[in-house]
């Protein structure tokens, strides 16, 4: 049995289809889905039975045979104010998860993210030291938590133990994460009402319009990452899950326009006061240390990616992965 919590969310369905493709069916969903949408995602897969987050640390112990449990759950709104929440939703119940996964000898696999490298000067390599990084949210410092927590004060260990620092993950099932989906689906969307795509305008003179750069990655690529590490199970750490390179937004809006057969048609807007101190110009994954573990297969880039989303998915009334 694999655990999947998140799993109705964008990364944790599109993990369940993946195992899915793989032959596995015997997955248990933990999500929170509420009165949202999120149960479409779930329409199309394979599994045994769904679990509210609230009713899934007191059922756990009851399951049985389980081989993995893959955290994808968290609360990933870099806006969130309420840190108490984040703090108990994203650090307290994945120690908790931790403890148990070591305690019965089961491969834990979890979510941490990008943001914990804060403004990015000193730089996005996995292998630098996380105690001298700093977030500029809640969400990325209770992420960057977690991982110190690992690092300082775990005293027991899963079978296997791998985190993953996301960088700008975009594909299907994002479809109901509101303003945090990506912005090759917010730029669909605007190009399907308006025709054309709006960019913030750049703030930092080192930095033109639309030329803020990003790792963008494929939710496809993601997913083979992690497959493939349930299949290596010596393999443990923290690692930086990007594609290596940093491409702009406006190259981002161009392929989403490339992708449907149209020219380009980008309107730069003023950035909103709230963003301005806390918005990151530049993030690109070192990737040498997931490469040097053994993983060799190549990541999309942004057109080939946003050619797939758009035309598999999108453009097919948003058809779930």
């Amino acid at each position: 049995m694999i655990i999947v919590t998140g799993g109705a969310g964008f990364i944790g369905s599109c993990m369940v289809r993946t195992l899915n493709d793989h032959g596995i069916e015997d997955i248990v969903i933990v999500d929170n889905i509420a009165s949202t949408d999120k149960w479409m995602n779930m329409r199309n897969k394979k599994y045994i039975k769904y679990v509210h987050k609230s009713e899934f640390l007191t059922e756990l112990p009851l399951y049985e045979n389980v081989e993995a449990i893959i955290h994808m759950g968290a609360q990933s709104a870099t806006t969130e104010k309420d840190f108490d929440y984040l703090w108990n939703n994203n650090f307290e119940f994945t120690k908790a998860l931790w403890n148990y996964c070591a305690e019965k000898h089961i491969s834990f696999l979890y979510a941490s993210s990008a943001a914990t490298y804060g403004d990015g000067e000193q730089g996005f390599d996995d292998k630098m030291d996380i105690d001298k990084l700093l977030p500029l949210n809640g969400y990325g410092y209770s992420k960057q938590l977690f991982d110190q927590w690992v690092k300082h004060q775990a005293t027991a260990f899963p079978k296997q133990h791998v985190g993953f620092k996301f960088f700008n993950v975009y594909g299907p099932n994002e479809y109901f994460k509101g303003s945090m989906a990506s912005m090759i689906f917010h730029g669909y969307k605007q190009i399907m009402e308006a025709g054309k795509v709006k960019l913030f305008k750049s703030c930092n003179p080192n930095y033109e319009d639309g030329g803020q750069l990003r790792d963008f990655v494929y939710v496809k690529d993601i997913c083979d990452v992690m497959y493939w590490m349930l299949q290596h199970p010596e393999v443990n750490g923290l690692f930086n899950l990007g594609t290596g390179r940093a491409q702009s937004f406006r190259e981002l809006a161009e392929a989403t326009f490339h992708a449907l057969g149209l020219d380009p048609n980008i309107e730069y807007i003023d950035m909103p006061e709230h963003l301005k101190k806390k918005y990151q110009y530049y993030t690109k994954a070192e990737m040498g240390k997931l490469r040097e573990v053994g993983y060799d297969k190549e990541f999309k880039n942004l057109e080939d990616g946003a050619k797939d989303y758009v035309l598999s998915h999108l453009n097919k009334d948003f058809e779930v992965f």
